[in-house]
């Protein structure tokens, strides 16, 4: 008979690196996981992988067993190292801080793909690029043009707005300087009320 699943927990660790600290500890405590033996488990596992980041999905069970699964890591992750960046854009596409070969791009297709929705290979490389695309990293012969020409028209778009938030800013200054002087009119009232 089949165990009787209590809940499923998603976590990402750096491989090999997997302590009783947070964010484990404080996730798996509750739970009920023994930590030292799970970071054990984990660590053993994922050596392999040293120096990525592996998401783990752990099944707890109403008997407080457990297992877990590794996946691949992160497609952003994988463009980030292939890219040797830090971070993406903050802007998207419309700011190019990198550029990747197809080739970068079909050996990340084909680490993330069994944890993809996609059949091929080709699928699998259009999932990646599109997240490649969006943390502003092209893909040299693909979209690289495109993505350029892109960033050129946002930041001139950029700078449009730049200069009409500061003609605002100019309109709003001025308007606050001028100041009208406004009369008060109370005895027509007092006139109304005398005549009744």
């Amino acid at each position: 008979m089949a165990k009787e699943i209590l809940k499923k927990i998603k976590l990402q660790i750096p491989a090999g690196k997997a302590t009783p600290a947070p964010p484990v500890g404080t996730v798996l405590g509750p739970a009920g996981i023994n930590l030292q033996e799970f970071c054990t488990k984990f660590n053993d596992a994922s050596k392999d992988k040293m120096g990525d980041i592996v998401p783990v999905e752990i099944t707890l069970y109403a008997d407080k067993s457990y297992d877990f699964v590794l996946k691949t890591a992160p497609a952003a992750f994988l463009i980030k190292k292939y890219a040797k960046i830090n971070k993406g854009s903050a802007k998207g596409a419309n700011d190019i801080v990198a550029t990747i070969t197809k080739d970068d791009l079909r050996a990340i297709a084909e680490i993330k793909l069994p944890d993809l929705n996609a059949y091929t290979i080709e699928e699998a490389m259009k999932i990646v690029e599109g997240t490649a695309r969006n943390m502003g990293v092209a893909v040299k012969g693909l979209n690289d043009a495109e993505l350029q020409e892109q960033a050129k028209e946002a930041a001139k778009e950029e700078a449009e707005q730049a200069k009409r938030d500061a003609e605002l800013e100019e309109m709003e200054a001025s308007a606050q300087d001028t100041s009208v002087d406004v009369e008060v009119i109370t005895e027509k009232k007092d006139e109304e009320n005398s005549e009744e």
